[in-house]
């Protein structure tokens, strides 16, 4: 390896919802699972492998799903405990650099080029990482290796599912070439087609493609095209920063026209985003509600807690009054959906012994260590009983 190459680690886990419910299910295992929202509005958050053979995907409607794969085994996203394996997976990526820029819940870019000195070769790395993964969560991830992000990704997507694979330098262009050029960083639908109108369907014939013939159709981004088309790419790993807010909402199946419903959902959020808040040591200071009537229509309502806070009490007793003055406002209220976010956020300051709401303090502990137990929802408040059911 040349002393300034850059070592670059793709890790994407592999069907990562239906193969956490396949673990934790065996009956499930070989059937096609669609991990999904279930009502008429559900959407597909991903599907195994056993189900993509019926043609199901990802950001697919539930219903288009159904007519694809009526025999599916259909399951409600239980994010908590997906939430609980991507910890132990990233757990795994740090201990081989700090240098981790996360993606999503299943998926992150690695630097590891200073990591050589110490744990040895790019492939001795990855191998490692997937090792590790397996052992730990039982799940296979496919990794990608190269010089560059870019590169890097395609190995992984190449090579899946269990995939391992490194795309050199050297070598980069005749692997590049055969591929779709769909496939690379920055070609969405509009530019794909615009290339499919030129005669250009593949990375390859991109990459040797005339300039003025491209610039005439893609204008100025021509040569950043064809640059990626080469392989190369200098965008740079980018380790997570703190969050800037927390979140949670929920697209009801049929609109909630009550307004004691719509509390229930406001403090079922509100405990969500406080406890994740408390994991992370934060307090926020500001609370918006989100608020959509059908069809699309939505609005925000934005207030301030008069002190920093990761109470649920706190901040579902300013919510409730945001949700109520708008509701109040509504000649028809309806909402086909409610969310609820903090932001603003200070460290956790350390606690006041004559804080004036000590019960509320142990409220949340107790809450946060009964649920740490025996998982995620298993106590709540009695307000939020009256969503079960009805996710």
């Amino acid at each position: 390896m040349l002393p300034d190459e850059r070592a670059i680690i793709h890790v994407d886990m592999d069907a990562f919802y239906a193969s956490v419910e396949q673990r934790d299910r065996p009956e499930l295992r070989g059937l096609p699972v669609i991990v999904a929202g279930l009502g008429p509005r559900g959407v597909v958050s991903t599907c195994s492998y056993e189900a993509r053979r019926f043609g199901v995907r990802s950001a697919m409607s539930t219903a288009q799903a159904r007519r694809l794969c009526p025999d599916g085994v259909y399951v409600w996203p239980d994010l908590a405990r997906y939430e609980a394996v991507s910890d132990q997976v990233f757990e795994v990526f740090h201990e081989v650099t700090p240098l981790v820029e996360g993606l999503s819940l299943d998926e992150a870019f690695l630097d590891v080029t200073a990591s050589q000195r110490l744990l040895g070769s790019i492939e001795v790395i990855g191998r490692r990482i997937k090792q590790a993964i397996r052992e730990r969560t039982q799940l296979n991830a496919s990794v990608g290796m190269g010089p560059n992000k870019l590169l890097a990704k395609l190995a992984s997507e190449i090579s899946k599912p269990d995939g391992f694979h490194r795309m050199a330098a050297g070598s980069a262009a005749a692997e590049l070439a055969p591929l779709p050029v769909g496939r690379l960083w920055t070609v969405g639908k509009v530019t794909e087609q615009a290339l499919h109108r030129l005669g250009i369907r593949t990375i390859g014939e991109l990459a040797a493609c005339d300039t003025v013939r491209l610039a005439s159709a893609l204008g100025r981004q021509v040569a950043g095209l064809q640059a990626l088309a080469r392989g190369e790419d200098d965008r740079c790993v980018e380790p997570a920063q703190a969050e800037q807010s927390i979140g949670a909402e929920h697209t009801f199946d049929v609109d909630v026209a009550e307004l004691a419903m719509a509390e229930a959902w406001l403090l079922r959020h509100c405990e969500r985003i406080a406890a994740r808040a408390r994991q992370q040591g934060l307090q926020g200071r500001t609370v918006v509600v989100k608020l959509r009537e059908p069809p699309f229509e939505t609005y925000t309502r934005q207030a301030q807690l008069p002190a920093p806070s990761a109470s649920a009490g706190d901040l579902y007793k300013l919510a409730q009054a945001l949700l109520g003055t708008w509701w109040r406002a509504q000649r028809r209220p309806r909402l086909r959906l409610l969310g609820v976010s903090l932001s603003g956020f200070a460290a956790k300051r350390q606690q006041d012994l004559f804080d004036d709401a000590p019960d509320r303090r142990v409220t949340d502990q107790v809450q946060d260590r009964i649920n740490s137990r025996f998982g995620t929802g298993s106590l709540v408040r009695a307000g939020v009983l009256r969503t079960r059911g009805r996710d």
